[in-house]
């Protein structure tokens, strides 16, 4: 009498509803088992072999009819290639090939005209051939496999939705793939990827993963992304944007790819510039004379239905410098030179009267000039188009060039003060852009601390290790810095706010707590000399 071995005894493995069936002959001998397999499949169309050791495919399965198989998994065997007698079913809708030997792909499979999921996952596959993009793919799944890149005529697969590559050894995506237009899910996670190409900004993509990756920046194009839901980044070397905008998330990230776009583009898409070449004046003076006769009635906007604030700016909507003035610069126009066109451009009222026409539309245009330049440098500095545009909106009209120029004069002087403040009394150098130094909180605590000793009793530093503080941290050292001013003095009334530090919003705020926080402690040192 024969005797069962223990793989006869083992029931067959799968994810399939038709598994829970096969427990039943699991005292069957391996054939038999299979022939039941077989034979379930001729009469419902699914065709369970998941997790057999097959080598090849059974060659009994020639005296049944799978003419009419639709879903076939043959994942969790041993299969070295595609099985030829796979490639004749031609009503297959879903194939799983998960966790084989498999290194290639037969060209036969192009006539799987109805295959629409294809799992090639955990595999040993060295590429994909051309004629795979000639199926109408819905699923594609070749992760865990050598891939070294994707067939340029990827871009066929027009009613791909699911595209996961993910595991592979892929240098660069294939150009074409900005045509899969269907795409909404797509995986590239742990590969060798120094590049993302833009076309992707164009796909309905709602979820992308290109995290463990070598990733360095995110093309602007990407904030076009409205469908997306779920982004995944890590363990990139991204430098645009910086890491410490990268772990706040998806909307902080398309908010600074905005500010790029601002940045690089000559007329951004979302930054409102008043075109003021379209007021047909002929001397500054004229332009004057109208604004205070329209004073009364308002501007209206370019929209038609909003009007222009007739009073000044607001201290949340006041304009502000973090960086040097010589960064404002447009067709020569410099800090050196600054007053210089300020005056050529405002002219003085015997040159209003003896203007010409050409003269006058070339003061306009540069003007223009000058105005744009100022935005794009607002833009740097507050890192959001739509807070420089209410700015904007608000400006008196009567607020003319030369007072907006004036009060960003005043305004880097006090950021000058600022910096001398701390690098006199910390014997420290800070960088040149002094807003993204402070954020942390780090330079400030130490001031506090300077001016006197222990009132800031912990500090929160970065490390070789990690070299950039999460942002509660930031937020900690922030608020421990204001607690510290309170106790040494400074009034309520001059204190700045946690985000006009963290989000460098108001630095010119910033210089008034300063600058209150230096005069509380002078009395005592003077006393003290």
């Amino acid at each position: 009498m024969a005797t069962l071995g223990p793989e006869s005894a083992r029931p067959p493995l799968g994810s399939s509803p038709l598994v829970q069936a096969h427990i039943g002959s699991a005292n069957l001998p391996p054939n038999r088992g299979l022939e039941r397999a077989l034979e379930e499949a001729a009469a419902s169309g699914v065709l369970n072999l998941s997790c057999r050791k097959l080598k090849e495919f059974p060659r009994t399965a020639a005296n049944h009819d799978l003419s009419d198989t639709v879903e076939a998994d043959l994942s969790k065997n041993r299969l070295t290639d595609v099985p030829s007698e796979v490639c004749h079913l031609v009503a297959l809708e879903t194939l799983n090939l998960y966790h084989n030997c498999i290194r290639s792909i037969p060209d036969s499979i192009i006539s799987l005209q109805s295959l629409t999921s294809l799992n090639l996952s955990r595999n040993q596959l060295g590429s994909l051939p051309a004629c795979l993009c000639g199926l109408p793919l819905r699923v594609l799944n070749a992760s865990n496999n050598k891939l070294v890149s994707l067939p340029e005529t990827i871009g066929q697969l027009q009613s791909l939705m699911e595209l996961d590559i993910s595991c592979n050894e892929i240098t660069a995506l294939p150009r074409h793939i900005g045509r899969l237009k269907a795409l909404r899910e797509l995986n590239v996670r742990r590969n060798l990827l120094c590049v993302l190409p833009e076309d992707l900004a164009d796909l309905p993509l709602v979820k992308f993963d290109f995290s463990c990756n070598k990733v360095s920046t995110i093309p602007v194009c990407y904030r076009k992304m409205k469908q997306l839901q779920s982004l995944q980044l890590e363990n990139n070397p991204l430098q645009s944007p910086p890491a410490q905008i990268c772990i706040k998330g998806k909307v902080h990230i398309f908010k600074y790819l905005s500010i790029e776009a601002c940045r690089s583009e000559k007329m951004p898409d979302s930054l409102y510039l008043p075109v003021m070449g379209r007021i047909n004046l002929s001397s500054v003076e004229d332009m004057e004379q109208q604004k205070k006769q329209d004073s009364d009635s308002g501007v209206g906007s370019d929209n038609g239905d909003k009007r222009l604030s007739a009073t000044e700016p607001s201290d949340e909507d006041s304009l502000s410098l973090n960086v040097p003035m010589s960064h404002i610069t447009e067709e020569g126009i410099g800090k050196d030179d600054s007053s210089e066109h300020i005056s050529s451009l405002t002219g003085t009222r015997a040159h209003t009267h003896t203007h010409t026409h050409t003269q006058s539309g070339q003061h306009v245009a540069m003007v223009d000039k000058l105005y744009y330049a100022i935005c794009c440098h607002l833009v740097k500095l507050y890192g959001q188009p739509g807070f420089i545009h209410k700015s904007l909106e608000s400006v008196d009209p009567q607020f003319t060039m030369r007072r907006k120029m004036e009060q960003l004069r005043e305004e880097l002087e006090l950021m000058e003060q600022l910096r001398d403040s701390i690098e006199s009394r910390l014997k420290v150098v800070l960088p040149e852009d002094l807003g993204s130094s402070l954020m942390d909180g780090v330079v400030l605590c130490h001031l506090a601390n300077h001016i006197r000793p222990r009132s800031v009793a912990s500090i929160h530093v970065p490390s070789p290790a990690v070299p950039k503080l999460s942002m509660a941290k930031c937020r900690r050292n922030v608020e421990n810095f204001l607690d510290a001013c309170r106790k040494i003095g400074v009034p309520e009334d001059k204190l700045c706010l946690p985000h006009h530090i963290l989000e460098e919003k108001g630095l010119v705020k910033v210089c008034i707590t300063v600058q209150a926080l230096v005069d509380e402690a002078s009395p005592r040192h003077s006393a003290q000399t």
